[in-house]
């Protein structure tokens, strides 16, 4: 037979809040995190990089000859990744 011990501790009913809600916050932070990375997971084509950037196609082509932005071909066509354009974006903020 397995024995289980039952530990009770006072704590006030603000602490007991602030515990309750801060257990909330991770995991909703959690789930917002795997929603981003499986939304951001996904490939965009030539034109929808530049609609995203608001540049010319022509733009994304020299980017891409430069290596600034890494083309993926799927057939006959160029696709770029949307996590990768977001990382290019918060790196050129940030200088």
């Amino acid at each position: 037979m397995i024995t289980k011990t039952i530990q009770i501790q006072e704590v006030t009913i603000d602490e007991l809040a602030d515990k309750v809600a801060d257990k909330l916050l991770d995991k909703i932070q959690g789930y917002l995190d795997d929603l981003n990375t499986k939304e951001n997971n996904v490939y965009l084509t030539r034109q929808e990089a530049a609609d995203y950037f608001k540049v010319d196609l022509s733009t994304i082509w020299n980017w891409t000859n430069k290596g600034k932005l890494i083309s993926y071909s799927i057939g006959n066509r160029r696709y770029y990744n949307k996590q990768e354009i977001i990382d290019i974006l918060k790196k050129n903020q940030s200088k």
